[in-house]
């Protein structure tokens, strides 16, 4: 089987996991940037150790290589990622959600959603020349992955993770943040 299936039968299966938990609805994800309902959170962490735990396994099988990681821009990163929050918690939307939503046949996910990916992608395009320098000298912290930055085994690193985001389920299920209905 192709990789490209295989990716297109990874993407389905993910974009019916977000309808399944409700994840494709506009108040859920406005809800995480008002810490009401975090369950987003919940379920983009657990996706997060499951994919860790089984590109790790595979990697030690000897089933699949890593390609080269490309250096990491903290001041990109962060700058994109604020971008990103604010269209995000203005929108209601992120990629995931209105590619899930479209797949419903929502409208009202399809055309913001396109239109967004279409006004970033020219945005981006059009400022790359002159931002990406700028960006790229003020912090590179090179080709790191974290098990590499703190010297650890990777299943260390995945197990901590996955601890820590247990404790953080437990604290948000105890703050009562979790599947609140707002009308």
């Amino acid at each position: 089987m192709s990789t490209s299936v295989i990716a297109l039968f990874l993407g389905v299966a993910f974009g019916f996991a977000l309808n399944k938990a409700g994840l494709t609805k506009y108040h859920k994800i406005v809800n995480v940037f008002r810490l009401v309902d975090l369950t987003v959170l919940k379920f983009m962490m657990t996706a997060l150790i499951v994919s860790m735990s089984g590109l790790y396994l595979l990697r030690a099988l000897g089933l699949v290589t890593f390609p080269n990681i490309p250096a990491t821009y903290i001041a990109g990163n962060v700058i994109g990622g604020l971008i990103f929050g604010i269209g995000m918690a203005l929108s209601g939307y992120c990629p995931g959600t209105c590619a899930a939503g479209a797949g419903e046949g929502k409208l009202d996910y399809l055309i913001p959603g396109f239109l967004g990916f279409l006004v970033g992608a020219v945005i981006y395009g059009l400022t790359y020349q002159q931002v990406f320098p700028a960006i790229s000298a003020i912090a590179n912290s090179g080709s790191v992955v974290i098990p590499d930055l703190w010297n650890l085994s990777p299943f260390l690193t995945i197990a901590l993770f996955a601890l820590l985001s247990l404790l953080l389920f437990y604290l948000i299920d105890r703050a009562g943040l979790h599947r609140k209905e707002r009308g």
